[in-house]
C-alpha cells in the first residue's frame, strides 16, 4: 500500500474541485491519502490573510464558507504530524545541503521530511523544489 501525501497546492486544487485530482482520489482508499500539519498551517495562514484584508469586507460570507469547507475537509483526512523523526530528517537535510537550507523551501522541505519518515509519495505539481530532496517519491495528480 502506498501512502500519498498531498502538498498544499494539491489540497487547494482539490478543495477548488479540480477534476483530475478528484478522479485520482476515487481510485484510492481514504486511508491511503494524507496531508501534513504543514499544509494545515499554510492554509490557515492564507485564510488569515484573506479574512483580514479590508478589500474583502463585502465578501466575508463567501470566504467564511470556504474556510468552513476547509475545516470540514480536515475532519475526514489523515493529518500527519511533524514529529521528532521528521524534525531530525529536516535538520540533517538542511545541514547537508545549502540548496535545501533556502528559506523559500522551508515548508516544502518539512512536508518532504514527513513523507520520507512515513515512506510516502508526495503528490505535487512542484517538481522543481521537491525533486531536490534526495529519495523523495513524487507524483502529480493535477494533469
Amino acid at each position: 500500500m502506498t501512502l500519498w501525501v498531498f502538498d498544499t497546492d494539491h489540497v487547494s486544487l482539490f478543495l477548488a474541485g479540480n477534476k483530475p485530482i478528484i478522479a485520482q482520489l476515487a481510485k484510492h482508499s481514504n486511508n491511503d491519502i494524507a496531508i501534513t500539519v504543514i499544509t494545515v498551517q499554510e492554509l490557515f495562514n492564507g485564510w488569515n490573510g484573506k479574512l483580514n484584508n479590508p478589500r474583502q469586507a463585502n465578501n466575508l460570507s463567501h470566504l467564511y464558507t470556504k474556510l468552513w469547507k476547509t475545516i470540514e475537509f480536515f475532519k475526514v483526512i489523515n493529518i500527519l504530524n511533524f514529529d521528532q523523526n521528521a524534525e531530525d530528517y529536516y535538520n540533517n537535510l538542511r545541514q547537508s545541503s545549502k540548496a535545501l537550507a533556502k528559506k523559500r523551501l522551508e515548508k516544502d522541505l518539512r512536508i518532504a521530511c514527513i513523507a520520507l519518515t512515513q515512506d510516502a509519495t508526495v503528490v505535487t505539481r512542484n517538481y522543481k523544489d521537491f525533486s531536490q530532496v534526495p529519495n523523495l517519491k513524487l507524483e502529480n495528480w493535477a494533469e
